[in-house]
């Protein structure tokens, strides 16, 4: 396999002359592909001198972007994607391309419990990967992992979905599930980071934890999420109901809305529902 190895990075000087040198010693074949998201160090200097092609932003454009960037620059057959700031060891490189060989479309490198960066994102990446494993119906172990291989061409057909910022694993990976493409994981040790402390604080923004339970539901099946929600207001209307009818024995505007709500939300999972098959039909033709 013709293999492009794709590291987005920014600011990350220390990280890339510990990885580069370790990635080329044990796949001296590869193309590796540097991203540079706006850096205001070396980092373009520093991966170009240890052979590496690198493509330059001149502003920050987010994590997945860069993603974007370096996935339409590659040549490769099979693409790897890994941090630059040397948590991730090339040594488990191997086992994810094994899983591909194995007839799975991506492989993606698990992390343990104590992989995590703190304690808030671990439990916040463990409630992602069961609301992910509830959609889907697969075991998802690792939802945020960017540490991942994947081949080329079905990689690319998702690649309009992508969003810019950090959220671009959840994307792709419930858009593989979607699309009936096998993913596999695969246990990985990750290592400290090298140099400055991670752009990532998942717990400190409540707007963009929501932002991504919600994109998780709507990217593999909208019902899922819709239908329950409209059951929730169509029961509470209903226990309104008995209740005023029992009491006052009369039908309330209170309960009209819910019983209004529930069938609004529902209609609307059916029409999102429509939608997100639409979407996938069109990333397959």
């Amino acid at each position: 396999m013709q293999l492009s190895i794709v590291l987005p990075a920014k600011n990350e000087v220390a990280g890339l002359r510990l990885t580069l040198p370790r990635l080329r010693e044990r796949f001296p074949e590869a193309e590796m592909i540097v991203v540079d998201d706006g850096s205001s160090d070396e980092t373009a200097v520093v991966a170009e001198s240890l052979g590496a092609k690198v493509l330059r932003s001149p502003y920050s454009m987010g994590n997945g972007a860069a993603i974007k960037r370096g996935a339409r620059a590659a040549s490769g057959e099979v693409l790897v994607f890994m941090d630059a700031d040397g948590q991730h060891d090339p040594a488990e490189i191997p086992p994810l391309l094994a899983m591909l060989e194995q007839g799975y479309e991506m492989a993606v490198g698990a992390r343990s419990a104590s992989g995590q960066a703190n304690v808030s994102r671990g439990l916040a990446n463990r409630f992602y990967n069961r609301i992910a494993s509830w959609m889907t119906g697969h075991d998802i172990r690792d939802l945020t992992s960017g540490f991942r291989a994947v081949r080329a061409a079905k990689f690319l057909e998702f690649l309009y979905l992508l969003p810019n910022g950090f959220s671009y694993p959840t994307t792709i990976t419930m858009a593989f599930f979607r699309s009936a493409y096998p993913v596999a994981y695969v246990p990985v040790n990750v290592a400290a980071r090298v140099g400055h402390s991670s752009h990532i604080r998942p717990l400190a923004d409540g707007v963009r934890f929501l932002l991504i339970i919600f994109k998780i539901a709507t990217l593999y099946s909208p019902l899922k999420l819709f239908a329950p929600t409209a059951l929730l207001f169509f029961a509470t209307g209903l226990g309104y109901y008995t209740y005023t009818f029992v009491t006052e024995g009369r039908f309330t505007n209170m309960s009209l809305l819910l019983f209004s709500a529930a069938v609004i939300i529902f209609l609307i999972g059916l029409v999102s529902e429509q939608i997100t098959s639409l979407v996938y039909s069109k990333s397959r033709s």
